[in-house]
């Protein structure tokens, strides 16, 4: 009996979530630095900041994809950094599926994180200034430990977020096998050919997926309120 999905099935899987765990680990990196200063600083420039971080949740994918290929080009000031760098054009590549996606789901970790950091205690933290602590080891020793729930929501939400993208990775990534052809891309492809039992598979995991993720981060709320994405 032949298998469920085809090779090419399996190839969009794998990629889109080898994807998603390189732009989880990106967004992590980035955007915890990022929420730590969102939710510390009181300067006015943390309304235009935040709202800026939090653009791609209401911009249609199709503009941040317009725009990046745009960047991204011959002419643009990013295109024209990697090429004088070698590295080449990043449209239609994995590195410039990594780059899209870390803009695109980059609200859905720095969100989480930031009402974390906002969550603990100031008391916690003069306690740790009274003992002497750098900025540095209070980050590391106190804020980090006491924001693990925000850490952990802002990872699974980043991961399952660029799993399901669509619109931003056909721009930039297009539709090449192996290599930009993610499992959203696979779905609409077999859609297109009138494949609907193929289609019905990979969407049905796809369903699975995110049911599965949003129960796990919704139970896990109910004992670690900090961590709620939209608080």
């Amino acid at each position: 009996m032949d298998s469920a999905f085809s090779a090419a099935d399996l190839s969009a899987v794998w990629l889109a979530f080898k994807l998603a765990t390189v732009v989880t680990v990106i967004l992590l990196l980035i955007g915890t630095p990022i929420a730590w200063c969102l939710a510390r600083t009181r300067s006015w420039w943390k309304g235009p900041a935040g709202a800026v971080v939090a653009l791609p949740i209401v911009l249609p994918p199709t503009v941040i994809g317009f725009y990046l290929l745009v960047a991204m080009g011959p002419s643009g000031p990013i295109g024209q950094l990697t090429q004088s760098l070698g590295i080449g054009l990043l449209p239609f590549t994995f590195a410039g599926l990594v780059v899209a996606s870390v803009l695109y789901s980059l609200p859905f970790v720095v969100q989480p994180l930031q009402n974390a950091f906002e969550s603990i205690p100031e008391r916690a933290l003069e306690t740790a200034a009274t003992l002497r602590a750098s900025a540095l080891d209070t980050f590391f020793s106190v804020a980090l430990p006491l924001a693990r729930p925000g850490l952990l929501t802002a990872s699974v939400l980043g991961f399952a977020h660029t799993v399901g993208e669509f619109g931003v990775v056909l721009m930039v990534g297009g539709n090449i096998p192996d290599k930009t052809r993610v499992v959203s891309v696979q779905i609409y492809n077999h859609v297109e050919a009138l494949e609907y039992n193929e289609a019905h598979g990979l969407a049905g995991c796809l369903l699975l997926f995110s049911f599965s993720v949003l129960l796990v981060l919704y139970t896990a709320l109910k004992t670690h309120p900090v961590a709620h994405p939209l608080k």
